[in-house]
């Protein structure tokens, strides 16, 4: 087997599990709606963040979420993977640890920009209506986040023994990087100390550039928040590499 066929039989399975699971595709959605729909509509009547609708005004914040908790928590079947013995016929196949690692995130990335999708078409239900360029600027920015977080998922799940261990760990790692992202408020008038945390939050480029090319608002420029999110899933990939490469 080559290394490309390696790959793509990892990624060909993840996807296959994902296609089967539809309740997964709807759950991992119908939290994202509510935010928007629901917590954006109801303060969108009356509250406005620089003369755009709240409820417009967080959907890009919002877009980011739904890729930040399918990403990181796609990392739980590892660990289930390690319970119920696929791992280790995975591991003892003729690839490299790495290619395995390239197959998972790719497998991953591809769930999560899946969902990314679904998610794009409700712009149009916000009256948010994207140029072919916008558009494939944020799927360029959805990918990197993507690519980042599943590789922080993975090399989380490759520590852990159990699926409760993980979610422990992780729910006290995506809830933080998704408050302080500025996904929910704008980040020019927060206080010193609480615009410091946004600022080292990776996410939070992620949104911003989300905000940039969606509804035409920015903290940073777009080519900073391109480089944040580039330089951020380079080193997660990196990291990941070494973990699985480490991994009993």
């Amino acid at each position: 087997m080559s290394r490309i066929e390696g790959i793509y039989a990892l990624w060909l399975r993840e996807f296959k599990v994902f296609t089967r699971e539809r309740s997964r595709v709807v759950t991992s959605i119908f939290t994202p709606i509510l935010w928007i729909f629901v917590f954006g509509g109801g303060l969108g009547s009356a509250v406005e963040i620089g003369g755009i609708n709240y409820q417009v005004f967080i959907y890009p914040g919002i877009l980011a979420m739904s890729v930040l908790f399918s990403s990181v928590f796609f990392g739980t079947y590892i660990v289930w993977d390690r319970k119920i013995d696929i791992l280790k016929e995975v591991l003892v196949a003729p690839l490299s640890r790495t290619s395995i690692f390239v197959g998972k995130v790719l497998g991953g990335c591809t769930d999560s920009m899946i969902q990314a999708f679904i998610m794009l078409l409700i712009s149009f239900a916000l009256g948010v209506y994207l140029s072919p360029s916008a558009l494939l600027l944020a799927i360029l920015l959805l990918f990197l986040l993507a690519l980042s977080l599943v590789s922080t998922g993975l090399i989380i799940g490759s520590l852990m023994e159990s699926p409760e261990g993980f979610n422990m760990i992780v729910s006290f790692l995506v809830f933080p990087l998704f408050l302080f992202s500025g996904a929910l408020f704008p980040l020019d008038k927060l206080p010193l100390w609480l615009r410091a945390l946004t600022y080292i939050d990776p996410v939070t480029y992620g949104v911003d550039g989300l905000r940039t090319v969606t509804i035409g608002v920015s903290q940073f420029p777009l080519y900073v928040d391109l480089a944040v999110l580039a330089g951020f899933a380079a080193v997660m990939f990196t990291v990941g590499t070494i973990a699985f490469e480490h991994m009993k």
